[in-house]
């Protein structure tokens, strides 16, 4: 009885966790911002977007490298509030954030919406992720995203709403044309102190509300919704997608013996090259492509964001920690 009452409560606080979030984004919303854009003053209006933009890079900086857990969950709730007033503003679709270094911040190319996504890691070397989707429009649309990675079991063959997402920091937005148009995301995803995921996601938009997971990926004689790779911490994993061939590309990962086989934490890049291919509306797998034919796009060389966030305590004037 005692570990079923253990799991009982984690589940609660977990859920918990994800209903503070969704509050959090709801009372923002309602919070009163100065928008000095009223004014009709483009010049005002950016100078108004700038300072927000500081704040929330100082936030943001907080958050990723104050050795402190706490500290950086309340920079991140404060982070949250401030992005979520800002983005009440005036055309504020428009505002690029170009010096937000310390979250990810994608358009479609279609210009129908953009995703904000970031990380938190805790003091046990695991992530939690959030985010939200704003969609262009005169008002402010904003769908928050809830990481609901620890009670999603089987995410590869599950299709789930914003409050149920399958938390990464995205790097790439892949829109694909159809009968119901859909977007690919690549994500990296964090894991563990010992292993690192990266998330191939499906997003599409049912009754203007974004859905994540389609049946479109083929491998090994069966169909899955999304594709997870797990690989060791001290790894790092090419994926990428490349237009011209209408492929996504990644190292093909294999344990160092037989023995670790079953150990996803143990997996590592073997040189060779897997890829998924666009084919009659499904992405097929192909094994041992030539990546000699491959072309090389503008954002191969996109900085892991844990690596990222060591070269930024680096930079610190006083790192005693």
């Amino acid at each position: 009885m005692r570990s079923i009452s253990a799991i009982d409560c984690t589940t609660y606080m977990i859920k918990s966790k994800f209903k503070l979030f969704s509050l959090l984004i709801l009372v923002s919303l309602h919070l009163p911002v100065c928008l000095y854009a009223q004014q009709g003053s483009t010049a005002v209006q950016k100078k108004v977007f700038n300072q927000y933009q500081d704040s929330l890079a100082k936030l943001g900086y907080q958050m990723i490298n104050n050795p402190n857990e706490p500290e950086r969950k309340n920079a991140n709730y404060n982070f949250i509030r401030t992005l979520v007033s800002t983005l009440k503003a005036d055309n504020s679709f428009n505002y690029n954030f170009d010096s937000l270094k310390t979250i990810s911040v994608l358009k479609s190319s279609d210009n129908k919406f953009r995703i904000f996504s970031w990380f938190v890691m805790n003091d046990d070397g695991s992530y939690r992720f959030y985010g939200a989707i704003q969609m262009n429009s005169t008002k402010l649309l904003l769908h928050p995203l809830e990481d609901y990675s620890p009670l999603l079991k089987n995410p590869e063959d599950s299709v789930v709403d914003n409050r149920k997402w399958y938390g990464a920091e995205y790097y790439k937005i892949v829109p694909v044309a159809g009968p119901i148009p859909y977007y690919i995301l690549l994500g990296w995803k964090g894991n563990t102190i010992k292993s690192t995921k990266k998330v191939i996601e499906v997003l599409s938009f049912k009754n203007s509300k974004p859905e994540f997971g389609r049946s479109i990926f083929q491998q090994s004689g069966k169909t899955i919704k999304r594709v997870v790779f797990q690989y060791s911490r001290q790894a790092s994993m090419l994926l990428r997608h490349v237009s011209e061939k209408n492929l996504i590309v990644f190292d093909h990962l294999s344990a160092p013996n037989s023995k670790l086989k079953e150990q996803l934490e143990t997996y590592g890049p073997d040189l060779t090259y897997d890829a998924y291919k666009l084919s009659n509306g499904k992405w097929q797998l192909q094994q041992n492509i030539d990546m000699r034919n491959v072309p090389s796009p503008a954002d191969l060389d996109i900085p892991d964001p844990k690596q990222q966030a060591l070269r930024d305590k680096a930079s610190l004037p006083h790192r005693g920690n």
